[in-house]
């Protein structure tokens, strides 16, 4: 990504992957002058208004920016023969644990792997991944007229049946869009639940500060301080209790940059109840009632469902 400010607080946005180019911007004048550079060193074709890159589709309207997959998703479908399927009603059953096949001799591996290969680049638009039957669903950016930034995260603990490591999770907001989540197994394993929950409050900390940076670089710095959620309350209390500190010295170095961001004013870290840790869709199985509430939580929606 590259970008230019005018004089003017104007700024115009340069995306590239490989031979595929996105402009953006406010600063309409300079947006014409780099088309026209552009044109002079390289041979292009303006296709106008972005509508596809990537293999994501683009729509705008009053309400915002829809961004989708819906062509993937159905190509997808109908390659594996589950077009007419019916839908599944979550990604993974309730308490289901997953583990290596002791198997030596899988079936179709090359086509396995290909196809997870392309179910996590699903997941760039779809974080919830659940529903065959709703190949529209997306991300909607709206203007809200504010750029707060926020995060919720959360972790297992020994979530992980084969070496017993717990798994981080988070998803973080810009003025009430999605924008960033993820869901990684730890490189220790934790010796309790406190200490997995630092690991992810940090790794949540180290997503929305470098979030931060990329608007200040962009002169569009959200508002302060930016706001963690997190559902355990023992992890809360360690951060602004130094008293308590002898108890978890294994996560001292976790628990200080943490403190550090608070302290500075960076961020307010606050209790949120499980049921409304949004970051629990990602890694964890739940009831259908549950989960629905939680992807309602994403800002995603289906701009092709009947009205």
């Amino acid at each position: 990504m590259f970008y230019k400010h005018s004089n003017e607080g104007k700024v115009v946005i340069l995306i590239v992957y490989v031979d595929d180019i996105v402009l953006t911007g406010d600063d309409c004048n300079e947006l014409e002058k780099l088309k026209g550079k552009l044109a002079e060193e390289f041979e292009i074709k303006d296709l106008e208004a972005l509508k596809y890159f990537l293999g994501m589709e683009f729509a705008r309207s009053k309400e915002g920016i829809f961004v989708n997959q819906r062509k993937y998703v159905l190509d997808l479908l109908n390659e594996t023969g589950m077009l007419g399927y019916k839908p599944a009603e979550t990604p993974i059953e309730l308490n289901v644990k997953l583990q290596p096949t002791k198997a030596k001799n899988v079936k179709d591996r090359d086509r396995y792997q290909r196809l997870v290969g392309r179910l996590i680049y699903l997941s760039h638009t779809r974080p919830d991944i659940a529903f065959s039957g709703t190949p529209g669903r997306g991300l909607l950016f709206k203007s809200r007229g504010h750029l707060q930034i926020e995060t919720y995260t959360d972790a297992d603990w020994a979530g992980s049946i084969v070496d017993r490591k717990s798994t981080s999770r988070y998803c973080s907001f810009v003025g009430g869009n999605l924008v960033t989540w993820r869901s990684k197994k730890q490189n220790a394993v934790a010796r309790s639940s406190v200490e997995a929950e630092f690991r992810a409050v940090a790794h949540g900390i180290c997503e929305i500060m470098w979030i931060r940076r990329l608007l200040e670089e962009l002169k569009m710095a959200g508002s302060s301080p930016m706001k963690l959620y997190c559902d355990n309350k023992a992890a809360i209390s360690v951060t602004h209790n130094p008293v308590l500190h002898d108890r978890t010295k294994h996560v001292e170095v976790d628990k200080h940059f943490i403190k550090e961001k608070i302290d500075n004013g960076l961020v307010c870290m606050t209790y949120i109840p499980t049921e409304e840790q949004v970051a629990d869709v990602f890694t964890k199985g739940l009831h259908k009632r549950q989960f629905d509430f939680l992807v309602g939580k994403l800002a995603m929606e289906d701009i092709f469902k009947p009205a």
